[in-house]
């Protein structure tokens, strides 16, 4: 096949679509663009039929470092296990995909989007969307397509929508959707907003789903200039008379899905299961394994959906709109920062915060232009939550997809650096499941964070809502648990404040999802929202007024930039013995904000020290200072860290002082006060409180007077001895070298 290129322009951005060049013993493989962005799509699908009772879809996303020009970080200087962000992606291309092979289709696919080039101004990952769709239907897979996703942005200034905004354009926007679906129907959605409301979400909706059929009309054109060759596969059809004879046990499987208790339930459906299963013969089984499994599915599918229809009574007895027994502490763990337990039914979170300072912020090494991050979120979903054995390991992708979603709904409400300079971790451990473990802990990061005393501006809560779908016939779900997200049609999770929302997720398994579904979808969730948070809100109403006392205490101070190497000192020798002296933590960025932790009053010792080394002498100013150094005209007198002025021997004592050893000793503490300050920075200080003169002292000579204190003034280094700033040669010798700054 020859090289067969589509390019067209939508809302001011051009993309391209090019197959025939690059991959070409793929299934099907293309090459999308926007901008200088350009990502490979390669699709293939085996040719041999698999026994499995799943669709065996592979996604897998490849950030490559070349991409953007840099060398991969760590030891083995390339890529090895995908990034957060790199995971994230893969999920973004493989919710919409998945629902829209055929019944039946039981071969392999392995979709792999490669990064080849990233402009850091377009987006890669959501063009990846349109161009696997493409690629599988240039490769004559079926699959229900044209597909294709878009990120709906709106600037926060003007209100203007933004198709695919460009990373600059998203960080301008108050909205970022990503919507996937078809020219019809929408099937996956992903939000981050700022307290938005739900008309506004709703608008950006709308108009996505517009703007995903003009895409889906130019991937349309592009694939019909290719010579598509339709391969046929082999389904996996239904046993003939095998759903009649599974189905008249719809009433006993009725009857065990009613109970409360999710061990209980299951224990009960799988028992029927068994007991139909046993009713086949062992030829039977051997030779409908999988079949005769996909039809017990089916049946317990049917009888929780007919239930909910039909009665509108769910599994556990509740109402569509009812949710679960709520139960909320917040401070549940001794000596963490900040803990909070969310319990909704038979879903248990338990969310830790805990304070850091900005230097332990979590650095990306990733192909977007985003370096780093402060919050993070991260969330953990042992076997035991749901009364399984497993194996602990690495975070999977779905836990690490549920953690990105918490950590989102968080972000908004947020105090910024300069307000709370710390870096924040919260972590959420799932301790039991059924359904929506997501949304607690969402609402458990709420109450740690409130525990832990971070000025968040308003608590999050969240709720998950599902969906069943029967022709016309319509029921959404409040608070769904796991079976009805298993077997329903919908899993809508939505995030947010008493204000708006501030993120969201769904997947949709049902065609024919209308706009006014979401619409009465999000009036019911924020519903839910609002009884949520009432509950969290009895417990804790409002941030903590203090940090936990385990907590650092950081401290921010701004320092003129010109004195930074002042406090850092040669090689680092200052800096180095504030932190060992006090305890403390000291960071200093370019800009001469200096942050200080400590878990004690080493912090508080710590930014007195760093403002009087970076402090300016004023004339009239009075320091208690140390004797650091005694001339024949006079004393050097240490007043601020690194900073001396000269006590003239005439001034040392009240009357006449032959010597200034008479007086003063090195070490001898002196209230001093400035007199003046020369256009050379150098200080003459005055003694308060003088005492007499010893008599001894008054009779012997005195040596130097003022004439020695010109030429030691003349013969110092300019400025204050050690800092540049003041003071100058202790020693009186015109040939010492100046000290090193």
């Amino acid at each position: 096949m020859s090289k067969i290129t589509e390019t067209f322009e939508l809302y001011g951005k051009t993309y391209s679509l090019t197959t025939g060049e690059l991959a070409r013993q793929a299934t099907g493989a293309v090459l999308v663009s926007q901008g200088d962005t350009t990502m490979l799509l390669t699709a293939v699908v085996s040719d041999e039929r698999k026994d499995y009772d799943f669709f065996p879809l592979t996604v897998d996303f490849q950030e490559k470092m070349y991409a953007v020009g840099k060398i991969p970080g760590g030891y083995l200087k390339r890529e090895t296990r995908p990034s957060d962000k790199g995971t994230l992606t893969a999920r973004m291309i493989d919710r919409p995909i998945r629902p829209s092979f055929p019944d039946g289709f039981m071969n392999e696919v392995h979709i792999i989007a490669t990064s080849l080039v990233c402009d850091q101004i377009n987006q890669p990952d959501i063009i990846c969307i349109m161009a696997a769709s493409a690629a599988l239907m240039v490769g004559g897979v079926p699959f229900d397509g044209p597909i294709a996703g878009v990120r709906i942005g709106r600037n926060r200034i003007t209100g203007e929508f933004i198709v695919n905004p460009t990373f600059e354009e998203e960080a301008n926007s108050d909205i970022e959707l990503t919507l996937a679906g078809t020219a019809d129907y929408i099937s996956m959605v992903e939000a981050g907003a700022k307290e938005v409301s739900e008309e506004d979400m709703l608008a950006a909706m709308d108009f996505g789903q517009q703007v995903i059929g003009e895409f889906c009309a130019a991937q349309q054109r592009f694939v019909d200039q290719v010579p598509v060759e339709q391969k046929v596969y082999e389904l996996v059809e239904p046993v003939a008379g095998l759903a009649e004879r599974v189905a008249i046990h719809y009433s006993a499987m009725s009857e065990a899905l009613r109970d409360v208790d999710k061990q209980s339930r299951v224990a009960k459906v799988e028992a029927l299961k068994e007991l139909i299963t046993a009713s086949f013969s062992d030829e039977e089984r051997e030779e409908w394994g999988a079949s005769l499994a996909a039809e017990l599915k089916e049946l317990e599918k049917q009888a929780m959906r007919k239930m909910v229809l039909d009665t509108g009574e769910r599994v556990d007895g509740r109402a569509v709109d009812e949710i679960r027994p709520i139960s909320v502490t917040a401070g549940f763990l001794p000596r963490t920062h900040g803990s909070g337990l969310f319990t909704r039914g038979q879903t248990q979170v338990l969310s830790i915060a805990t304070l850091g300072m900005l230097n332990e912020w979590q650095r990306l090494d990733t192909i977007d232009p985003q370096q780093g991050k402060r919050y993070m979120h991260h969330y953990n979903f042992p076997p035991f939550s749901t009364g399984e054995t497993g194996r602990l390991g690495a975070p999977k992708r779905r836990e690490i997809g549920h953690g990105r979603l918490a950590e989102r709904a968080l972000e908004p409400v947020l105090p910024n650096e300069a307000d709370f300079p710390y870096s924040i971790r919260v972590v959420s451990e799932v301790l039991e499941s059924n359904g929506s473990s997501s949304m607690a802990s969402a609402c458990g990061s709420s109450l740690a964070l409130m525990d832990a005393g971070v000025p968040i501006s308003r608590p999050v809560s969240g709720i998950a809502m599902g969906l069943i779908k029967e022709g016309e016939q319509v029921a959404i779900l409040s608070d769904i648990q796991g079976v009805e997200d298993f077997l329903g049609d919908m899993d809508f999770k939505v995030c947010g404040t008493e204000l708006g929302i501030t993120s969201l997720q769904m997947d949709n398994k049902a065609k024919g999802l209308t706009v006014d579904i979401l619409a009465a979808a999000l009036a019911q969730a924020k519903q839910g929202r609002a009884f949520i948070l009432n509950k969290m809100l009895e417990v804790i109403d409002k941030p903590r007024a203090e940090l936990s006392e385990h907590a650092p205490r950081i401290i921010s101070i701004q320092i003129p930039v010109d004195k930074i190497r002042d406090v850092i000192g040669t090689g680092g020798k200052v800096i180095r013995g504030l932190q060992d002296e006090t305890g403390a933590t000291i960071e200093i960025t370019e800009d001469g904000t200096v942050y200080i932790s400590s878990k004690d009053t080493g912090g508080e010792e710590a930014r007195r020290r760093i403002e009087m080394i970076v402090k300016v002498p004023e004339i009239g100013e009075v320091y208690t200072g140390k004797v650091v150094s005694i001339q024949t005209f006079g004393a050097f007198i240490e007043i601020l860290p690194g900073k001396d002025g000269l006590l003239h021997i005439s001034r040392v004592a009240d009357g006449r002082v032959g010597k200034v050893e008479d007086v003063l000793n090195i070490g001898d503490e002196v209230r001093v006060k400035i007199l003046e300050i020369d256009d050379n920075d150098k200080v003459s200080l005055d003694r308060l409180d003088k005492p007499k003169a010893p008599e001894s002292s008054r009779e012997g000579s005195r040596e130097g007077g003022r004439e020695g204190y010109r030429d030691s003034r003349s013969s110092r280094p300019n400025g204050f001895s050690r800092s540049g700033s003041s003071g100058g040669d202790r020693s009186g010798n015109s040939e010492r070298r100046p000290r090193r700054r």
